[in-house]
């Protein structure tokens, strides 16, 4: 064998595991046919915060009056310098994974991957060559793209997806945002925030529908309040791009509406990677678009793994490296646990941010659990009132009976670096008493955590 662990892509779930590998001593190579890091390191997680920095300090200095200090209404965006900003922080993180490769030893092979039929996978490069390398494992880590509607085909210019949205040649004026999830909101937050009038639209009753409803309704109001359009229960029909602007056709609850914008960007998800890529040839079994894996990422054939988005759970880049952990460890012999699905982090990063683990509100109930729900808003939050960052709340849902942490859901700011205490606390069965006798640092953003656990058993001091 060339190698005992061969990985095709070198996003956070390939270039995790191959570096995992390297550290038990394997022998290993990556195939990248793009940029190393994958879409999350390049056209995902890291540039768009970049983005998001440069929307949030805009807003900061515009509204540096409310800080007592005078000076700030000049400010402008430079829509290029931020774009250029994005590509330059992308660009260096790129290259921090070069680098990683070069200290762990690991090969990386430049082109496209694809299972060649027992224990070989084929390399095609840029320039048409190919060449066939075997090895003892193969994982499969070749990520997810952009989903494309069928009213709603993606043509790069007028109506485009996440890549496009990240370095658009000038800020449009006005853009239509179709879906909600993170990435949509995302991008509607980072548009408004710099001058596009934006509207977002949701073919589901409420934005981020996947969080807590009491969540979802906080977003909405704080982006209306910096007068973005919202629409929920609505869906862009079609789209005709013949003229200058794009006319939408877009259903509402009241009926139809049409639209003109510049843009339109369309983040109603991601669809996987796995055509092409030899899965017929070696027999490898997929189902509803996804190939299908054991707790571990084994397919069904032996030696051939399969982590990221490409497989079962939640397309996240923290979770395709903790499979591509879980999966190597367990190759090299080790005994790792399987990933915990039902206490993943999920994090959204507007302006107010979100984060939640665990059961919602009405995912508990649903369940049939008895359940007490603590809740306490940054606006009675000494620190949340000094940084004038009022806006959200922290709710947490327990187990009436022995006050397990079921679910943890928080709107507001840094709430992004606040939820890991609670994925460790439902990971050490924490219960609430306990979170409410482990004394939090004041005045500080996540001392609301001590409070809304003490609000669900009627303990709250600052209520």
């Amino acid at each position: 064998m060339d190698y005992d662990l061969l990985v095709i892509g070198s996003g956070p779930g390939g270039y995790v595991a191959a570096i995992r590998a390297s550290q038990l001593n394997m022998k290993v190579a990556v195939v990248e046919k793009s940029e190393i890091g994958g879409i999350c390191l390049n056209w995902g997680c890291i540039p768009t915060k970049s983005l998001l920095k440069s929307a949030q300090v805009l807003d900061y200095i515009n509204h540096a009056e409310d800080y007592g200090i005078r000076g700030g209404a000049e400010a402008k965006p430079d829509f290029g310098a931020i774009v250029a900003r994005s590509r330059g922080v992308a660009e260096g993180m790129s290259k921090g994974i070069q680098y990683l490769f070069r200290k762990n030893n690991i090969e990386l092979l430049k082109g496209f991957g694809a299972l060649a039929g027992g224990s070989e996978v084929e390399v095609t490069s840029d320039d048409g060559s190919k060449k066939k390398y075997s090895a003892g494992n193969i994982i499969i880590a070749t990520g997810a793209r952009s989903k494309e509607l069928p009213g709603l085909k993606q043509d790069g210019r007028k109506i485009i997806g996440y890549r496009e949205a990240m370095t658009l040649p000038v800020q449009p004026e006005t853009m239509v945002v179709a879906g909600s999830g993170a990435i949509g909101s995302e991008f509607a937050y980072f548009y408004q925030t710099i001058g596009t009038s934006v509207t977002l639209v949701e073919f589901m009753p409420r934005i981020v529908p996947n969080e807590d409803e009491e969540v979802s309704r906080q977003l909405e109001r704080s982006f209306k309040k910096v007068k973005m359009r919202v629409l929920t229960g609505s869906s862009v029909e079609s789209a005709d791009t013949s003229g200058d602007k794009c006319r939408l056709k877009i259903l509402t609850p009241r009926g139809y509406e049409e639209l003109e914008t510049d843009i339109v960007l369309s983040a109603v998800g991601v669809e996987t990677n796995i055509t092409g890529i030899g899965l017929e040839l070696a027999g490898v079994r997929t189902e509803k678009g996804k190939v299908v894996v054991d707790d571990y990422y084994r397919t069904n054939v032996p030696g051939i793994f399969a982590i990221g988005d490409i497989v079962h759970g939640p397309a996240l880049a923290h979770v395709a490296s903790a499979e591509g952990i879980a999966c190597v460890e367990k190759i090299a012999g080790l005994d790792p646990e399987p990933v915990d699905y039902s206490n993943i982090p999920s994090c959204i990063y507007t302006t107010p941010e979100i984060a939640s683990c665990g059961m919602t509100e009405a995912a508990a109930k649903a369940a049939g659990r008895e359940i007490r729900v603590g809740k306490f808003p940054f606006a009675a939050s000494g620190k949340a009132n000094a940084s004038g960052s009022k806006e959200g709340f922290v709710k947490l849902i327990f187990d009436a009976s022995d006050g397990e942490l079921l679910g943890a859901h928080m709107i507001g700011a840094n709430v992004t670096e606040m939820i890991s205490e609670l994925v460790v606390a439902r990971k050490l069965e924490t219960t609430a008493h306990e979170i409410i006798k482990s004394v939090h640092p004041h005045p500080t953003m996540s001392e609301a955590i001590m409070e809304a656990a003490a609000a669900a058993y009627g303990e709250v001091i600052h209520l």
